[in-house]
């Protein structure tokens, strides 16, 4: 490029001036596109700012949701918690109106007993025990018979004979017990027929005689004694006597009958022996009477037991019963029963 001396510019004059404008633009529009860049840059930096923070705003957002989340169950419990009570609510009326709709079976189902009533119960229960003993007494029998004029007549039979005029007979003892309080209770009822024919008289006339025995012994007792071996029994009591006789004959109406009874008192006693388990001998007696009635009433008895089952024995024995029976017109009777006994000794309770 030539410069004059004057100024004045040739074409490399103007070719230098436009490329020094070129340049000035040049350097313009650097600056200009390092200040937009600048500006771009201050954008992109905005714009990431502007992301960061909707980035920790997401986050924090997705944070808080938890939170939010861990808050709902409570809620949710209580919410439970208001249907279960509800639901219990409800059931309880429901169970309130069956009651109430079927009164009939509540009040029909008795109450139930605990365990100190059953327990008591079988306490009392088990107090009472209850024994039957029915017997067969083959006896023999002897005595006299006077009248008031002071006549006298003896009379025996054998227990072969009284067997062949026994007509019908009810023997035993019903012993109820409550803890040491015993209570025995013996009957004895028979009865005797026989059919005499009468020598030297019209038509063959027969006799018939009829006897009546009924005897009833009740006593009350304590068991002073009540150990697995021995068995001892204090008792008091009465018996009570009834005859009766019956005489008619075939060929007429000529008939007699008579009766007596009477009521004697008693204080009497009884010992058991538990010789083995199954082996047991009872002896026992009692005495009374003097002269409330009979002059003297007594018996005395033993017996051998052989238990087949703890509820169940056999017995095997002697009885021997006596009594001195005075009137007050002056009559009398005084008889002496005995023989053997044999029984079973069956226990309910």
């Amino acid at each position: 490029m030539v410069i004059e001396r004057d100024g004045t510019v040739t074409s490399d004059n103007y070719i230098g001036r436009a490329l020094g404008a070129g340049l000035a633009r040049l350097d313009s529009c650097s600056t200009q596109s390092r200040e937009v860049h600048n500006k771009e840059r201050l954008v992109t930096s905005d714009q990431k700012s502007t992301a960061s923070a909707i980035f920790l705003g997401l986050l924090l957002l997705a944070s808080a949701r938890p939170s939010h989340a861990q808050a709902t169950p409570p809620a949710r419990s209580a919410d439970v918690l208001a249907t279960n009570a509800s639901s219990s609510a409800a059931s309880t009326a429901n169970t309130s109106a069956t009651d109430a709709v079927a009164p009939s079976d509540s009040a029909s189902a008795p109450p139930t007993p605990n365990n100190s009533d059953t327990a008591a119960s079988s306490a009392s229960d088990s107090d009472w025990h209850f024994t039957v003993s029915p017997y067969l007494w083959f006896p023999g029998v002897h005595g006299s018979i006077g009248g008031p004029n002071g006549g006298q007549t003896g009379f025996s039979a054998s227990p072969g004979d009284m067997l062949s005029h026994f007509r019908f007979g009810l023997m035993g003892v019903v012993e109820p017990r409550y803890k040491r309080i015993v209570m025995p209770l013996d009957i004895l009822w028979i009865r005797l027929g026989s059919n005499k024919a009468l020598p030297n008289t019209p038509g063959q006339g027969v006799a018939n005689l009829r006897a009546t025995e009924f005897v009833l012994t009740q006593k009350l007792g304590y068991r002073v004694i009540d150990s697995e071996r021995v068995k001892i029994d204090a008792l008091a009591g009465f018996r009570y006597w009834y005859y009766g006789e019956n005489l008619s004959f075939t060929t007429n109406t000529l008939n007699f009958s008579a009766s007596q009874n009477w009521v004697d008192p008693l204080v009497g006693g009884r010992i058991t022996g538990i010789l083995t388990p199954k082996v047991e001998i009872t002896v026992g007696g009692d005495v009374g009477g003097w002269s409330h009635a009979a002059q003297i009433d007594y018996q005395v008895f033993g017996l051998l037991g052989y238990r087949i089952k703890p509820a169940l024995a056999l017995q095997a024995g002697y009885r021997y019963l006596y009594f001195d029976y005075l009137r007050t017109s002056g009559a009398f009777l005084n008889t002496a029963t005995s023989g053997v006994i044999f029984g079973v000794s069956i226990t309910l309770k």
